[in-house]
C-alpha cells in the first residue's frame, strides 16, 4: 500500500477556519467495468438537478468568500466544484472524459466539494497546502501550448519540492501530476469547510472509493483525515 502524508499550512486557519480535508491513497488495479464511470457521473449531475443536498450553497458560498480572503476572484476563477456544477447547470450533464477523472468529478458534482485527483507517482516529495512566495512554476497550457506560470505571492497553493501542482487552492490543476486511469498510484484530496457535515465529508470519500473499487476491482485505498 502506497502511503503519502499530505500537510497543511497553519497559517490557512486564519482564511479558512475549520478546514478540514479527507485525503484518499488508492493503489489502481486494471478497469474491469469501464461502464460504470459514465453511469456514476449521469447519476450525479442528475441527483444534483433534482435532488441537491442541503449544504451546497452554503459550502460553495463558504468557497467564495475563502477565495476572496487569500486576494483571489472567485467570479474569474470559482472552487472547482462551483465550477463543475455551473456546467451542470448549463449542460444538464458533462460529458465523460477519463473513467477516474468522471468519478471524482461525480463526486465533486454530487456533495458539492472540491475534489482534486493527482498522480502520486509523478510527485516529488509530499503534497502540501501553503501560501505561495510567487516564484514556484506552475506547468499548465494555454491557447493550446505548454507554458509556465507562477503565483501571485501569497495566493494559496498545492505543491511538492518541484513547484505548484493546484493554483488557487483548488481551481486549477498543473500537468505534470495530471491524474488519468493509467496511473498506478492514485492520490485524492476531498476539500471541505464546516458548512458541510463532517458526516456527509467522510460519506463522500466513501462513494469514491466504492465507485473505483467498482470500476477496478482489487484497488486498495487508505484514507486520513486532515484538519488544521
Amino acid at each position: 500500500m502506497s502511503l503519502v502524508t499530505p500537510s497543511i499550512d497553519p497559517r490557512l486557519a486564519a482564511i479558512a477556519p475549520g478546514f478540514r480535508a479527507l485525503s484518499i491513497v488508492v493503489d489502481a488495479a486494471p478497469i474491469t467495468h469501464p461502464e460504470v464511470a459514465p453511469a456514476v457521473l449521469r447519476q450525479a449531475c442528475q441527483q444534483m438537478l433534482n435532488d441537491d443536498v442541503p449544504w451546497a450553497d452554503a459550502h460553495l458560498s463558504g468557497w467564495d468568500e475563502v477565495f476572496k480572503a487569500f486576494g483571489a476572484k472567485p467570479k474569474r476563477t470559482p472552487c472547482s466544484a462551483s465550477a463543475l456544477r455551473k456546467r451542470v447547470l448549463k449542460d444538464g450533464s458533462l460529458p465523460p472524459l477519463d473513467p477516474v477523472v468522471d468519478i471524482y468529478n461525480a463526486v465533486s458534482i454530487r456533495y458539492a466539494i472540491p475534489v482534486g485527483g493527482e498522480n502520486l507517482a509523478a510527485y516529488t516529495g509530499a503534497p502540501r497546502l501553503t501560501l505561495a512566495g510567487g516564484s514556484e512554476p506552475f506547468d499548465t497550457v494555454k491557447e493550446g501550448q505548454p507554458v509556465v506560470e507562477y503565483p501571485e505571492p501569497g495566493e494559496v497553493i498545492w505543491r511538492d519540492d518541484l513547484g505548484v501542482t493546484c493554483r488557487r487552492w483548488n481551481w486549477r490543476q498543473g500537468i505534470r501530476t495530471r491524474l488519468d486511469s493509467q496511473a498506478q498510484t492514485m492520490w485524492f484530496i476531498l476539500e471541505s469547510l464546516p458548512s458541510m457535515p463532517l458526516t456527509a465529508l467522510e460519506e463522500a470519500g466513501a462513494d469514491l472509493v466504492d465507485n473505483l473499487q467498482r470500476l477496478m476491482p482489487g484497488a486498495v485505498a487508505h484514507r486520513q483525515l486532515l484538519t488544521l
